[in-house]
């Protein structure tokens, strides 16, 4: 048999001598082997291979897997890894696009010929331990993007098309003794490109491990186990099905329990009473050890294998994870790091212990199955997984919605020469990871509309196994609503999930995308959570998505930064849309799951002057697991802390006194209320905060009166008004506008200066990713004109003596269509405080502005920034749930948030002052006067951070930037393309706004 390349554009053609997908279980020569987890049976061809590229199949070396082929001349290349981040053809990200559109007019059926990029690889292997008699030797690809034809010492061995999930060969008759050698062909794209749209950096080549198996003459070839909870969940059996080769038997035993016994049909089972149940809060795993005999008794395999003892599905119309309606706090994770879908064990499980570290109790594969590790992993630390399969054809489906095909053309859809390959698919996952019991749903893919083959596919799941089948597109296409066993949609907002609930009560609701965290994001996101809680039948949301898609680089000066589509010369490419995570593309944590950890808390925590309530969201787990602080503090500093037990079990209430009493002391002070580990896990150490909530109380009373200063001078001169007092002075132009000066701290050459430019009333601020997906500067443009190019009115300012303070008065008329104006007043006194009052009045007819406040700058030297304010973490009008009231600090240079693209970031809500200060502390005080105000300070100016494509191209740190303001819109995050921030989120729209706020020098 001889590989067939002109058969890769057939979606009919998959596999080729292909062995059939089974557990991902593995097996050891013995228990001793098994305890170490090193198998004799296993070897690992991971390495230095040699490589060859061609543009297109056409220019791909002929008969190159030849024994008397040379490619030592060939460029190594390390497997697995990607050739695009190694050298060869370029990474590529794109959403919907196909990365081939507008340079090849081809259709399903077809694959680029141009451009089609070939890897041809090659490597040498000895076998560390022959086959015996008996024995069968397989190689397995545990992922190759996306297709991959292999030869092994000059014979066809068998070809794969699912890059997401095994293809495994038996090369036992293919093998010589002595060196053999490998060869292999990755083909970028094949016919199944058309089904894999995902929303990711397309990327080609051997991309996870390639491992030799050897099998002995009697193996256990697929594992199947099975648990079956009782009602009253006071016992369970455990079934273990073996797919055995060869004559010989199987024992097995669960730790713990006891010795399986086969029944009638073969199959071992075993009862356990008491069981310890699995789930996200106590992810139990029970020891199972299977032995395999041969015909005379002796053992020549020795299978480890964990159990998870779970009843997960609908019961009661919602669904359940041991009888207890379950809340999916979730998101969708892309197998995607700095190496691209290059992912290690190690690599994994740090993303699983951050996400458990911040309340996250779910993630779905979004869209293809992982690594095998990422599963046993969730098992391990307990998350609940909606496994997907590798499909998503949203190019073709948005080919439908646009007219370019028809209904009946739509791909998978109805096509009869789609559906073998979906259901291959589909098994090739299954078959893999059934025996995990952190996987809770399959999924049939991702936005690839309807069809029957999609149905197909979720029948197929049902006939092999129990657990529910989810599918989005039937959102899409409603034909065939029996595709899934729950309502899924995508971005919904909140309160149309509850009007369409109010009415359609048939099945569970889930949303398997939502808060889309591209940049700074995830605002007004509790509306979701209070409906889950709310509403039975909606049961939780996923994320979009975990990490940022982006490409580490360097610039053309060797300065390292993040790109994204088109950074790597790449088109057609869908730019930023990749960078949507609540982790960077370093995995590092983004400010944003600062709201995050908060809102997917267990506990939901009130608290009043003298008590504290505590509902308890968890479902197995009772309050007493957590040590309880409860802290009193003034201005962020601690006053009194105490410890309260509480024993509040799943699903209830209670109530408990403060350990800590409110001081008679006039102030402002924090009551929090703190849950927090008392043990380490696995993925946090004791002490670890679980749950928080935070009250703020007033305390009436006088405070002590600041001194009387002498009232300040004002001298009228010809071009300015100057305000002088005993350690400032103030110059105010009659020619330019505005505060020239702003000195306190007087010295021999007049003092040191504070302002670097006049301030001016500010509307404006670095377009966000979501208010670019609204399309932000077309509509509000109005507001960076007004902003920008301000003018003092004519008339020129006013300045008076009001009792012990001077009051300086300008009028800004707003080049905006049509016009409008703000007033700024400056109340000067004799400290040297300046109170300022700014007062607009926006033009008829304009949309709301994205901020209002005023803008200031001074010397890059106050780089220190402390606030009394929320924190510690940006936070905004509709995202602040998460943050704290406290005293916190950072540097300037610090504070723009590094999202890949640079946008709105750093801003602080609820501030009651803040400070600017040098190595000296000499510097500026930011008051509020009437209410908290929001607080930004960065090197930067709003058009500056707008302008930059990335944080390596923002310009040299000269300034410090500083907008107190009123208000900045909130960040939004129902969607990245439409959606704008909820109306109670942003400022009022057509009528006369004031901001008050003041400051101060400090020496």
């Amino acid at each position: 048999m001889t590989f067939d390349r002109t058969r890769i554009a057939d979606p009919t053609f998959f596999a080729e001598n292909r062995l059939p997908a089974h557990s991902d279980h593995r097996w050891f020569a013995d228990a001793h082997e098994a305890s170490f987890g090193t198998s004799s049976f296993e070897q690992c061809l991971n390495g230095t291979w040699k490589f060859h590229h061609a543009k297109n199949p056409s220019l791909a070396p002929e008969g190159f897997e030849a024994l008397d082929y040379d490619t030592d001349t060939w460029d190594d290349i390390r497997v697995p890894g990607h050739i695009q981040l190694q050298g060869y053809d370029r990474p590529q990200y794109a959403n919907v696009q196909h990365p081939w559109d507008g340079y090849e007019d081809i259709w399903p059926g077809q694959i680029p010929q141009k451009y089609n990029p070939v890897g041809s690889y090659v490597t040498h292997f000895t076998l560390d331990t022959p086959p015996a008699d008996g024995e069968r030797v397989s190689i397995s690809f545990k992922g190759a993007e996306s297709t991959i034809a292999v030869w092994l010492n000059g014979a066809y061995v068998g070809y794969g098309g699912d890059a997401f999930t095994p293809s495994e060969f038996d090369i036992t008759d293919h093998l010589v003794d002595g060196e053999n050698k490998l060869a292999a062909q990755v083909i970028k794209w094949s016919g199944a490109a058309w089904i894999e749209d995902q929303d990711f950096y397309r990327f080609s080549g051997i991309f996870r491990d390639v491992m030799l198996y050897r099998r002995p003459r009697v193996h256990a070839e697929d594992l199947r186990t099975t648990t079956e909870v009782a009602d009253d969940l006071a016992s369970a059996t455990v079934r273990l099905a073996v797919a055995l080769q060869g004559e010989g038997s199987v024992r097995a035993t669960l730790d713990g329990v006891g010795e399986l016994t086969a029944g009638d049909d073969g199959v071992l089972s075993v009862a356990v009473d008491e069981p310890r149940l699995w789930s996200a809060e106590d992810p139990h795993l029970y020891d199972l050890t299977l032995e395999v005999l041969d015909a005379s008794g002796a053992v020549v395999e020795v299978i480890p294998q964990r159990v998870g003892i779970r009843r997960f599905g609908i019961e009661d119309g919602v669904l359940k994870i041991n009888g207890r309606r379950v809340v999916f706090n979730g998101v969708n994770r892309h197998e995607f790091g700095l190496q691209g879908r290059v992912m290690t064990r190690e690599q994994t499980e740090a993303d699983l212990k951050a996400m458990k570290a911040h309340n996250i109790n779910a993630v779905r594969t979004s869209h293809y199955p992982n690594n095998s590790f990422l599963y046993e992993l969730t098992d391990e630390y307990g998350l609940y997984v909606i496994d997907e399969m590798n499909l998503e054809a949203h190019g073709m489906w948005h080919a439908v919605v646009v007219g370019r095909v028809p209904l009946e053309g739509a791909v998978p859809g109805n096509l009869p020469e789609w559906r073998d390959i979906l259901l291959d698919r589909a098994s090739n996952m299954l078959e893999r990871d059934k025996n995990h019991a952190s996987i809770v749903m399959w999924s049939c893919g991702n936005e690839s509309f309807g069809g029957t083959n999609l149905r197909d596919v979720a029948d197929h799941f049902r006939s092999l196994d129990t657990r529910p089948v989810h599918y989005e597109g039937v959102h899409w296409d409603p034909r065939f609503p029996e595709t899934t066993d729950v309502v899924s949609t995508m971005y919904t907002p909140a309160a149309d999930i509850e009007e369409f609930l109010a009415s359609n009560r048939e099945k569970p609701y889930i949303l398997c995308e939502y808060a889309h965290t591209m940049g700074n994001s995830f605002g007004a996101v509790d509306k979701y959570i209070d409906l889950a809680y709310r509403e039975p039948l909606f049961q939780g949301a996923f994320i979009w998505d975990f990490s940022d898609q982006a490409i580490a680089l360097k610039d053309r000066y060797g300065r390292e930064y993040f790109g994204y589509g088109g950074d790597c010369g790449e088109a057609p490419h869908d730019a930023e849309f990749s960078g949507n995570g609540i982790f960077f593309a370093d995995h590092s944590p983004s400010p944003k799951l600062q709201e995050v950890k908060k809102l997917y808390q267990g506990l939901r925590i009130e608290i009043s002057g003298d008590s504290f309530e505590v509902e308890n969201r968890f479902l197995f787990t009772d309050t007493s697991a957590y040590r309880c602080v409860v802290t009193l503090a003034r201005e962020g500093r601690v006053v009194a802390r105490g410890t309260v037990d509480t024993e509040v079990e799943p699903g209830d209430t209670g109530n408990y006194p403060l350990p800590v009493d409110l001081p008679d002391a006039a102030g402002e002070y924090t009551v929090e209320v703190s849950f927090q580990l008392r043990r380490p896990t696995l993925w946090g150490a004791a002490g670890h905060e679980v749950a928080w909530e935070q009250a703020v109380f007033t305390i009436a009373g006088s405070t002590a009166p600041r001194s009387p200063a002498r009232a300040p001078e004002l001298i009228d001169g010809i071009h300015n008004f100057g305000v002088r007092g005993r350690h400032f002075t103030a110059l105010f132009s009659k020619l330019y506008g505005g505060l020239v000066s702003y000195r306190y701290g007087l010295s021999s050459d007049g003092g040191r200066e504070l302002l670097g430019g006049i301030p001016k009333p500010n509307f404006w601020h670095a377009p966000t990713s979501n208010e670019r997906g609204w399309n932000m500067p077309f509509r509000d443009g109005q507001w960076l004109l007004a902003s920008r190019y301000s003018e003092a009115a004519e008339a020129g300012p006013s300045a008076r003596v009001v009792g012990d303070a001077v009051e300086v008065r300008y009028t800004y008329e707003l080049p905006s269509q049509p016009s409008g104006e703000c007033d700024v007043v400056y109340l000067v006194d004799g400290d040297g405080r300046i109170e300022v009052t700014m007062t607009v009045r926006p033009g008829d007819g304009l949309p709301d502005m994205p901020e209002f406040g005023l803008l200031l700058t001074t010397g890059a030297d106050y780089q220190h920034l402390t606030w009394y304010g929320e924190g510690p973490e940006e936070s905004y009008v509709d995202r602040r749930a998460g943050a704290r009231l406290g005293v916190w600090s950072g540097d300037v240079a610090e504070q723009l948030t590094p999202y890949i693209r640079p946008q709105e970031a750093g801003n602080h809500t609820g501030v009651r002052w803040a400070t600017v200060t040098d190595a000296h502390g000499a510097g500026l005080r930011f008051e509020y006067v009437d209410e908290p105000m929001e607080f930004s300070a960065l090197p930067w100016t709003p058009w500056e951070v707008e302008n930059a494509a990335h944080p390596v191209d923002l310009p040299p740190i000269q300034k410090t930037v500083l907008r107190p303001a009123l208000m900045r819109r909130g960040v939004g995050g129902d969607d990245s393309w439409g959606s704008m921030t909820h109306p109670e989120y942003r400022l009022p729209e057509g009528q006369e706004l004031v901001f008050r706020f003041a400051f101060q020098g400090i020496r």
